[in-house]
């Protein structure tokens, strides 16, 4: 068995879930939901003891996969998120069904397999059609489910929107592809770095093709200026899918720009220098259009998507310049460490979300008022998620943080720094106006909020997570210590 077949395998039994229920209309959604969970959680297993080596991938799929340590960290990153996704689809079926024209779930347990899958042939991918391939086939996937709850309009406005802006994105991202192929020779990333080292390698074509691949991929991870979609989609989309939108798609979305900047700014490359100067401004631009526009956001679903904007500034950055020794991380490692510590607070997050929507409550602020009162432990786990993503000391986010930061001093760039640093500023605000909302005093009359024994587990798993990698980050890291050159721009 290679970690293809599992690959494989997950696909196979998304469709599997989807054909049972058209053939079967009468099988229960929390035995589709379970048998989903429980085929992400074997291939989770699995993944740990199959051979970790290319040679033990089939030989027909050698030329255009690799396994290393950054794919291996993506595949299980994209196992544990969409493990994660599908148990908060069961949390949230009672009042998702009210939307859906039929009551049944089952896209909703089939396709997030098929995106798992894609995710983690990215994460393998070594050249570009693979790269388009996998991504393909994740992002039609999110169409379906962004509009998956067709009885709310909401719903209905952000899958059309995402629709148009995604096909809008894919024709940038294959006209990159076709101006780097036609630069370069090649596309593969092996081969894309060799030619970029070559100084008879057409330097103008390159950084064209480089400059407009990065906009196609700019929409993926909404990085500005393509980040106009997020909030909308954020709040229209099922609170699960909005969770997996911003862990999964986010990942999905880095690990093929770590590859692709890899090859761009490979040691020796002719448009290494500028592709870094690039992400600086986008990175620092994508920060502050987060999280300023966050602090006036009332309904808490647009906080977070303006939150997840602000994050995505932040890897952007950590991949402009963030490889240094005292880290023992490449850029890209960092960036990998950086989602680590994002999915445990993100997904905490919308699980509060998605526990208040299911006890009849919505999304606003106001109607986290008193919280503390209705529920204490929800409160709490809400607190540490928000001030996880805030960057408080002892927590998973400020170590994340903390790398972005000291990497940009270390390369002397200033101007960077100090447009994340007033963004993190920003994000105090903003996260802590919602944590204060739940301790006032006001609407404690309101019943009380409650959440199932399992619930409580996973939140409880989740937390810890949030304040074990705070203080204690060197398992990780030594995980995440790459066995590929450092990215270096000259």
């Amino acid at each position: 068995m290679s970690v293809f077949t599992i690959e494989a395998g997950l696909a196979t039994l998304g469709l599997a879930l989807l054909l049972l229920e058209a053939f079967n209309p009468a099988i229960s959604r929390r035995t589709l939901g379970l048998t989903a969970i429980a085929g992400t959680a074997l291939a989770f297993i699995l993944l740990l003891v199959v051979p970790h080596d290319t040679a033990s991938l089939p030989g027909f799929i050698q030329p255009w996969h690799q396994l290393d340590s950054l794919a291996l960290f993506y595949k299980g990153f994209a196992l544990v998120i969409t493990m994660l996704v599908l148990w908060l689809t069961l949390e949230c079926a009672p009042y998702l069904t009210r939307f859906t024209l039929d009551g049944k779930l089952a896209e909703m347990f089939s396709l997030p397999l098929i995106v798992c899958t894609g995710m983690m042939w990215m994460a393998s991918a070594r050249d570009l059609v693979t790269v388009f391939v996998a991504l393909e086939l994740v992002t039609v996937s999110f169409y379906v489910l962004v509009a998956f709850a067709r009885k709310s309009a909401f719903s209905l406005e952000a899958g059309v929107k995402y629709l148009i802006l995604g096909a809008l994105s894919t024709g940038v991202l294959v006209y990159g592809i076709a101006w780097i192929y036609g630069a370069t020779g090649t596309m593969s990333f092996d081969g894309i770095a060799k030619a970029l080292a070559n100084p008879a390698t057409s330097k103008t074509a390159a950084l064209f093709g480089a400059a407009v691949l990065l906009c196609g991929l700019g929409f993926k991870v909404a990085a500005a200026p393509f980040h106009m979609w997020v909030p909308d989609v954020y709040q229209g989309a099922p609170t699960p899918v909005t969770a997996f939108l911003s862990v999964g798609s986010k990942a999905a979305g880095f690990v093929v720009l770590t590859r692709a900047l890899e090859a761009f700014m490979a040691e020796g490359s002719i448009i290494g220098s500028e592709i870094q100067g690039l992400l600086l401004v986008i990175g620092s631009l994508t920060v502050l259009l987060g999280s300023l526009p966050a602090m006036f956001q009332t309904s808490v679903k647009r906080l977070l998507a303006y939150s997840s904007i602000s994050h995505a500034g932040y890897l952007l950055l950590a991949l402009a310049c963030c490889e240094s020794a005292r880290f023992s991380l490449s850029s890209g490692g960092v960036v990998a460490f950086y989602l680590a510590t994002y999915l445990p607070m993100t997904v905490l997050g919308f699980l509060g979300l998605g526990l208040m929507r299911a006890n009849g409550l919505g999304e606003d602020i106001k109607d986290f008022t008193g919280l503390a009162k209705r529920n204490p432990l929800l409160a709490l786990l809400m607190t540490l998620s928000f001030a996880s993503l805030a960057g408080l000391p002892l927590t998973a986010g400020f170590l994340g943080k903390l790398f972005v930061f000291l990497g940009l001093a270390d390369h002397g760039c200033w101007g960077a720094l100090i447009c994340a640093i007033i963004a993190a500023a920003a994000g105090f605000y903003y996260y802590f106006k919602t944590i204060l909302a739940m301790y006032t005093t006001e609407g404690t009359d309101v019943p009380a909020l409650t959440f199932s024994g399992p619930a409580k587990a996973v939140a409880g798993a989740l937390a810890l997570g949030i304040l074990i990698l705070g203080v204690y980050p060197k398992p990780l890291q030594k995980v995440l210590i790459s066995d590929r050159p450092a990215v270096v721009a000259k």
